[in-house]
Order: structure tokens, then C-alpha cells, then sequence
């Protein structure tokens, strides 16, 4: 005789609903409005005075911190202020100064490129379309919307690590390809927001949504985010691991702009 088994209560447990499109659509937009009151500050981490040093602080934060490229430029820039300097420069001495930030004599080539280019196709001046910016040599999509959105007021959606990072554990978008993940993010905000989204994106990913272990206990949108709990979320732990002015500590601007609430970051030399 077999074991007799517990009558069932006859309801099943319900499986959750995915999520709609104009549900994530609505979500998206609140996490955009309230990291807007989170970081009314948020700004390009880059020290820059015009396009041409956005564009070569751009181009040199490639697989490094935005604080040390800011920590390398001064130098660089007062010795090669234009395109047309730097077009003429020595590589060797090109290749000393930006040494710091790594892939030194790869990111040489490509800025000294660049520089050429501006001076021999655009009259020295940096260009102000996606199409021309993105024929300079190394010079990407993501570069190219950095300099349209920060130097030229021109919308555009920075797909950058961070960005891409969160956009999937928010479940805006399930592709990995950052093309791919910028056109679907296109169709979720007004065009008006890109610039702005980035940057909130960006900063929030830097101080709060770490790639390793966010800090979801310190983090002000949990109520609209579906991987709460991939991190830390006991609030005391999750508050040590807050970077930037949320921790108390400086940014990665040397010259932050007059609104951020944090201090200057050091420069070269000085105790980090």
C-alpha cells in the first residue's frame, strides 16, 4: 500500500507576471526622476575647458579612472593646447606625459590621430556631428556622444561599463551589445533625457551600484529595482561600501563644477 498523501488545499501558487512593456517603460522613467533628485549635480567626470580636451580626456579614460586621466591632462594640455600642437608633437614625449593612464603608446597614436585629422579635415576645430566625430581615429560611439552631449548640447545616450551594467539589472534591456543597448534605451526616454540619463546612470553606478557588490541597503531605488538583494543589504554594511560623496570623499574632478557637494580631487603627486 502506498503512502497516503495530504490532501491539496486546491490552490496553486501563483507564478508572477512578467513585466510588461509599458510597465518597465513607466519604471525606467521613475528610477530617471529619482536619481535626478539623488544627484541634481551629476556632470561629466571629466575636467575639460572645451571640446578638443573632452574629446583627448575621452579617448585617454579608456580602461582607466576618470581621476587619473584629470590628474594627467593638466600637463598635456598646457604643452599641446591644440589640435594643431598636438598633431606635431614628438610621440616619445606625447607617450611620457600620458603614461599614467596605461595603453600609453596605443592611446598616443590614437589622440596624436585624431588631432591630425581635426587639423587636416575640419579646419581645427572638433566636429559637431556623430558622423564626422566617429571617423577620427579612435574615436567610438560612446566617445563621440561624451563631446556631442557635454561640448555641443547634442543629445546622445553614453553606453559606458556602468551604464550597461545597470541598464540590465534594472531589465531595461536584456542585450550585452552597446549599440544595440543605446538604440534600446533610444526608444524609452525622450531624446531630450539622454545626456542627463547617462549621467545619472553613470554616477549612481560608480557610487552606489557597484559591478562586484553593490550597496543595496544604502540604495535610494530599491523600490524599483527587480535585483535588490544581488547585493550588500544590511544597511550599516551597505553604507561603508559607498564611493564618492556619498562615502564622504572626493570625487574624480580636480576642478568639479560649483554645485557638486564633494571636495576636489587630489592632484598628481598628492596623497590619494
Amino acid at each position: 500500500m502506498g503512502e497516503q498523501q495530504p490532501p491539496s488545499s486546491g490552490k496553486r501558487k501563483k507564478t508572477p507576471k512578467p513585466e510588461s512593456r509599458l510597465a518597465m517603460v513607466r519604471r525606467a522613467r521613475r528610477i530617471n526622476r529619482e536619481l535626478a533628485e539623488v544627484y541634481p549635480y551629476a556632470h561629466p567626470e571629466l575636467d575639460f575647458e572645451n571640446a578638443f580636451q573632452l574629446l583627448i580626456a575621452t579617448v585617454l579614460s579608456a580602461q582607466t579612472t576618470d581621476l587619473r586621466v584629470n590628474q594627467t591632462t593638466p600637463a598635456l594640455f598646457a604643452k599641446y593646447p591644440t589640435p594643431e600642437d598636438l598633431a606635431a608633437a614628438q610621440p616619445e614625449e606625447v607617450e611620457e606625459l600620458i603614461r599614467p593612464t596605461g595603453f600609453f603608446r596605443a592611446k598616443t597614436k590614437s589622440i596624436m590621430g585624431l588631432s591630425a585629422a581635426i587639423r587636416d579635415n575640419f579646419g581645427g576645430e572638433v566636429p559637431g556631428r556623430l558622423e564626422d566625430l566617429v571617423t577620427l581615429p579612435g574615436v567610438g560611439r560612446k566617445t563621440a556622444f561624451v563631446v556631442l552631449g557635454n561640448a555641443f548640447g547634442v543629445p546622445g545616450i553614453t553606453v559606458d561599463t556602468h551604464f550597461m551594467r545597470l541598464a540590465r539589472r534594472w531589465k531595461w534591456t536584456d542585450q550585452d551589445d552597446p549599440v544595440k543597448i543605446e538604440a534600446e534605451i533610444a526608444t524609452i526616454f525622450p531624446k531630450s533625457e539622454w545626456t542627463m540619463l547617462s549621467h545619472r546612470v553613470i554616477f549612481h553606478g560608480r557610487r552606489i551600484c557597484h559591478s562586484r557588490r553593490p550597496a543595496c541597503g544604502a540604495c535610494p531605488i530599491t523600490h524599483l529595482c527587480p535585483a535588490y538583494g544581488e547585493g550588500e543589504t544590511d544597511p550599516e554594511k551597505a553604507r561603508k561600501l559607498l564611493k564618492y560623496e556619498m562615502g564622504g570623499r572626493p570625487g574624480q574632478r580636480l576642478k568639479p563644477p560649483p554645485d557638486y557637494p564633494g571636495e576636489p580631487a587630489p592632484a598628481m603627486g598628492a596623497i590619494e
